[in-house]
């Protein structure tokens, strides 16, 4: 499976509560993994496949989202029925409590598993001043990106920097426009720096990469600085 096409998926084997549309009460379910594409669980009722749900999932006492599923395959484990689940429908807010979650309760899978195929290398300046933040300053960062509209994730490493931009290097080719939620993986000991952003440009630089140039959503000074500052 290419890049294009691959999405991390957090291990954390976890019982929650899980409420189908209808149901009057909450029933336990173990989510095995879970993923911005969706997730596998474990549950002690049947499901019938290639059907669609609505369900409200509990992964915590504040983490608690409505959620539109397709239910893909099913396989009894030792007694058990484990389902895969995809998102049909998930809005942004859910995808941004996924990831508040795994980073709250799973701190580790995020270093364990959203960076592999990267290699984390820096180049470029020294610590600025808030003054000069929005000249463009070339340092190289892991970063994973994600198409808002299609739900497809890649990896990318970062050319150049601005409060007003990105620019980055990545295997695949992306449209123009194109809606991005990114993640780049800062060297400060940190959380990955989230940012929003839509590409403006992309073009060939050989036959397997892609130089690519996003306008941020707004920008972020403070985080600006804090990339800066470890450049």
């Amino acid at each position: 499976m290419d890049n294009r096409r691959r999405f991390t998926r957090w291990q954390i084997d976890k019982q929650v509560k899980v409420k189908l549309e209808g149901a009057e009460t909450f029933m336990d379910c173990t989510v095995k993994d879970i993923s911005f594409k969706g997730l596998m669980v474990s549950l002690a009722m049947k499901l019938h496949l290639d059907t669609f749900l609505k369900l409200t999932l509990a992964l915590a006492e504040e983490v608690i989202m409505e959620l539109e599923v397709w239910v893909a395959w099913h396989k009894s484990v030792d007694g058990h029925n484990l389902y895969g689940f995809y998102f049909s429908r998930i809005k942004d807010p859910d995808k941004e409590k996924i990831y508040q979650f795994i980073r709250k309760f799973y701190p580790e899978q995020l270093i364990k598993q959203w960076w592999i195929g990267t290699e984390p290398k820096i180049i470029g300046g020294r610590a600025m001043e808030d003054h000069r933040i929005f000249q463009r300053f070339n340092v190289k960062y892991p970063l994973r990106f994600l198409e808002a509209a299609s739900g497809n994730e890649g990896i990318a490493y970062t050319k150049d920097i601005s409060a007003r931009g990105i620019g980055f290097v990545t295997p695949q080719p992306l449209s123009v426009p194109m809606a991005l939620e990114m993640w780049l993986k800062v060297p400060d000991k940190g959380e990955p720096f989230y940012t929003r952003g839509e590409v403006a440009w992309s073009k060939p630089i050989n036959e397997s990469e892609y130089q690519v140039g996003i306008k941020l959503e707004r920008p972020d000074l403070m985080e600006m600085a804090r990339l800066l500052r470890t450049g």
